[in-house]
């Protein structure tokens, strides 16, 4: 690959058993916006995009900065799409990106109505996956609070390993001190 991201060729979008996961689209903001609007009160503690409902407006903004971040190579949002009913389940992508090293951190959430049924730890499994095949990835984060169970939970059967634990590394959104735990993948270790 050459050294400048912006030329770097690889699909938008891809499949696994059960999702389409793709870049944002112009257009996806209406349906962004339904998803935080249904599952706030459980993403309010983690995520700082929800402590205030956004409007369809700014929903629609959002996707159109991270469609072109994706396009300049500097952040990939990835929509989760569930290819039998073609709704939305959720967000994920690579973020943090550091092309010298070749990391990533993936972040995610689910919409509430999805939750529980393995469709985001299948979509984790996916950009992993996209992340080694398609952008020579050699190591891949997953950064959550010590305190959110779930996402811990998702890193682990995902297969990723904890590698640590920032103490006092973050602020609760009551302003209290929390730890964050840090899983990893990284080649040589756990893929080749």
């Amino acid at each position: 690959m050459d050294d400048n991201p912006i030329l770097f060729s690889f699909p938008e979008s891809f499949e696994t058993e059960n999702l389409i996961i793709r870049a944002p689209q112009w257009g996806d903001g209406v349906l962004i916006n339904e998803a935080v609007r249904e599952s706030v009160n459980e993403l309010r503690p983690w995520l700082p995009f929800a402590s205030v409902i956004p409007s369809v407006d700014e929903s629609e903004a959002y996707v159109r900065k991270a469609r072109l971040s994706f396009l300049e190579r500097t952040d990939f949002v990835m929509h989760v799409w569930d290819k039998s009913t073609s709704q939305l389940v959720g967000s994920s992508g690579l973020h943090r990106i550091n092309w010298d090293v070749r990391a990533f951190e993936i972040g995610y959430w689910i919409r509430t109505s999805r939750a529980g049924q393995g469709l985001m730890t299948e979509a984790v499994n996916g950009i992993t996956r996209f992340a080694i095949d398609h952008l020579d990835a050699n190591r891949i984060e997953i950064r959550c609070s010590s305190l959110n169970l779930s996402s811990s939970r998702l890193a682990e059967r995902a297969g990723f390993t904890l590698e640590g634990v920032l103490r006092c590394a973050r602020k609760d959104k009551l302003g209290n001190l929390s730890d964050t735990r840090i899983y990893s993948k990284a080649r040589g270790y756990e893929y080749h």
